[in-house]
């Protein structure tokens, strides 16, 4: 019998002989096996058949590149999606083609208060919010520059006095008494009666003759309501809108934590870019500046200090109360309110720090304001009775020669320091002149 050589599964079998001889041979191998050595061995990779949209890479079936993606497109998996071409701010990003706030990060809370700043949803009804009376693009003061004073959500209310810029308002120490000094200094409102920016911020929502909300739970339940209260509960924690009376506080820490921030305090006037050397002084201005603070010219600098203190740029404030004898304002609105909000009628005479401490020693004092920004932010005086910074100069210059009406509170006047300056039309020009150059936003030639 001759040598038989069967072929079974790619294995060389030798009937009746232990081993396989004569030529090699030709092995047939199935599908996923190849031969190798005479013998038939498992394929490591297979080849399979990818389906539609795929494509193998490396014997692996992956999803199939896109040809081409269009302008302004790019692939994000299968498909292609717009470019994300906007450029969001600090605590923002990118979402759904506009910046949102982020939810969790060092600025959340300022980014909180800005959001609560704007909202004109929180007073009752709506169509006011914070930036109605402190407006940007007017110093963070009140824009209706018509007006005396500020008028309430209701168009038929107004307040007593004139809204005071909200910008620098952060700089201020928290109300207190100076021993050494013996006088009050810091503090919020015209009257220092709120101690410092989160309590001046709980007021304005729930005072009838402003944002008009009947009280805290009202208020926090609007900002439940609102778009944000998601952002509100990154910053304060899971369900801190669910206590009215905390959730109340942190709006108004919010608030405050926006109203320290580089938006509002910009330190952009021509004044800073002057002590940077990257601005220049007009003759005019640098004689306003000379007369700003002479002793013996305008001494304005005796409180509305002009120098830095540390790494704080000067603010043109010492944060103290004065009466400066300001007459009164008969023009005031607030004067024709009915006796719910105004008992006193056409009587009312507005004593200030006196007022809100309940000491005659104090009355007719008012915080006295930075000065910053000041060109914007007409009228003035607590009262708004003056319209023009002019006005204003005239009035320090010459107050006790004559020409203008007595003082509102004619006890504690400040006698030594304005009314008798002895300033020329011209120099009063001047120091107008220098005061206009403390408003931000200037922007230096070559920027």
């Amino acid at each position: 019998m001759g040598r038989l050589q069967i072929a079974w599964v790619g294995i060389c079998l030798a009937a009746a002989m232990a081993a396989c001889g004569g030529d090699e041979a030709k092995v047939v191998c199935g599908a996923g096996t190849h031969a190798e050595g005479g013998s038939c061995l498992a394929d490591l990779v297979s080849a399979p058949v990818c389906g539609t949209g795929t494509e193998r890479v490396d014997g692996v079936c992956v999803a199939a590149a896109l040809v081409a993606c269009g302008e302004g497109t790019e692939q994000v998996g299968d498909e292609c999606v717009p470019i994300n071409t906007l450029a969001c701010g600090d605590g923002t990003h990118e979402e759904g083609g506009a910046c949102v706030p982020d939810l969790a990060t060092e600025v959340a809370p300022a980014v909180l208060g800005r959001l609560l700043y704007f909202d004109t949803n929180l007073s009752t009804p709506a169509g006011q919010s914070c930036a109605s009376c402190h407006t940007p693009d007017t110093g963070f003061a009140d824009p209706d520059q018509q007006l005396p004073v500020s008028r309430g959500v209701h168009p038929w209310l107004f307040g007593k006095r004139n809204s005071p810029t909200a910008a620098y308002a952060a700089y201020s120490p928290d109300f207190h008494y100076d021993a050494v000094e013996g006088l009050y200094q810091g503090g919020q409102f015209w009257d220092g009666r709120a101690l410092d920016l989160v309590a001046q911020a709980q007021g304005p929502y729930l005072n009838p003759s402003e944002m008009g909300t009947v009280d805290a739970a009202a208020l926090v339940a609007k900002v439940a309501a609102s778009d944000y209260a998601d952002l509100f509960e990154a910053v304060y924690g899971p369900g801190s809108l669910a206590d009215a009376a905390t959730a109340y506080v942190q709006v108004a820490e919010a608030i405050a934590a926006y109203e320290s921030s580089p938006e509002v305090n910009r330190f952009t006037s021509k004044f800073d870019f002057y002590l940077a050397g990257e601005a220049t002084l007009t003759a005019q201005e640098a004689s306003g500046l000379a007369l700003f603070n002479a002793s013996d010219k305008g001494n304005c600098a005796a409180c509305h200090l002009s120098t830095a203190e540390g790494t704080i740029p000067a603010l043109f404030t010492d944060f103290t109360y004065d009466n400066l004898g300001a007459p009164r304002n008969p023009d005031n609105p607030f004067l024709g309110l009915g006796p719910e909000y105004n008992p006193d009628g056409a009587n009312f005479i507005d004593l200030g720090l006196g007022g809100a401490l309940g000491e005659t020693a104090e009355n007719g004092k008012f915080k006295v304001p930075t000065l910053r920004n000041v060109a914007a932010t007409p009228p003035y005086m607590h009262n708004g009775v003056f319209n023009t910074l002019q006005e204003v100069v005239q009035f320090c210059n010459a107050r006790d020669l004559g020409g203008f009406p007595p003082p509102e509170v004619a006890e504690n006047v400040n006698t030594v320091e304005v009314g008798n300056l002895g300033l020329t039309a011209d120099e009063v020009l001047d120091l107008v002149a220098f005061l206009e150059t403390l408003s931000d936003g200037y922007v230096p030639d070559g920027s």
